[in-house]
Parts: structure tokens; sequence; C-alpha cells
């Protein structure tokens, strides 16, 4: 499974952050024209779901072989200490995946939210010279054709 598709624990942020779907996410960061934020978070996301695999990997090997069912006799001291060092590498790269993703979604710009369009109609404002205003219209009064 592809880390891109794998889920992890920083798709709801990242959906939230972005306003968009993870598919749409990962559309739009496969584009050339995709935000520099976006590529890094999602690369960091994709490491992120990576690692949360191989802790849920690690996890479920040490709960198999100290499953109830199981002869207590194959318990191997040995083999819990490494499947711990592992464990405790795979925990530490997960935080370290989640903080530097966080500090990318703290630090990043803000979205550009599309802004509404203001569409003005044109008022065209001519002023006549006094010549081509009517004497009636210059002086104010209302001379009557006997006048």
């Amino acid at each position: 499974m592809s880390a891109d598709v794998r889920p992890s624990s920083a798709d709801d942020e990242l959906q939230k952050v972005f306003g968009a779907s993870l598919d749409a996410l990962q559309v739009m960061g496969a584009g050339h024209q995709a935000p520099p934020a976006l590529a890094r978070a999602l690369e960091l996301r994709a490491f992120l779901a990576l690692t949360e695999q191989q802790v849920a990997r690690v996890r479920d090997r040490v709960h198999a072989d100290t499953a109830p069912e199981r002869d207590i006799g194959e318990l191997s001291a040995d083999k819990l200490r490494v499947d711990a060092q592992w464990l405790q590498a795979a925990l530490d790269a997960r935080d370290g995946y989640r903080a530097a993703l966080a500090e990318l979604l703290r630090t990043m710009p803000a979205p550009e939210r599309s802004r509404p369009v203001r569409v003005t109609q044109p008022t065209a404002v001519a002023t006549l010279a006094p010549a081509a205003v009517p004497a009636v219209m210059r002086t104010g009064s209302a001379a009557g054709p006997g006048r």
C-alpha cells in the first residue's frame, strides 16, 4: 500500500487547514503549480503514514508473541528487547514527523481566500459647456413663450 493512500493521524488536520479532501489535496499536490507548503505537508504526511504503519507492525508482533494462547516457553527476552528498540525508534520518528508537520502548518502563509468580485456599473458623467445649456436652465427662470 502506498503511503499516499495509507491513512495517517494527521489527515483530519490537513483537510481542515487546506479546506479540501485528502484525495483533492493529493491531486493538487501532484501538479507543478502546487503551493510549496502543500507539497511539503503531503510529503511529511506520507512519511508519517509509513512510520505509523511501522509502529503498528511492531506493536502487533509484540502482541502476537505475548498472546495468552502462546506457549510461554517460546517467549524470548532478547527478541522482545529488539522489538522494544524498534518500537522506540519508530515512535521517535513518528513524533518527529508530527512535530515537523505541526510546525509547517503553524508557520505557513495563510491560504489565499477568494474574495467576492465587486462589479460596479461605470457611470458616465458629462458637463455641458454653458453655451450648450438652454437659457431657461442657466438662469433658473422659467421663461415662458410669451415673455
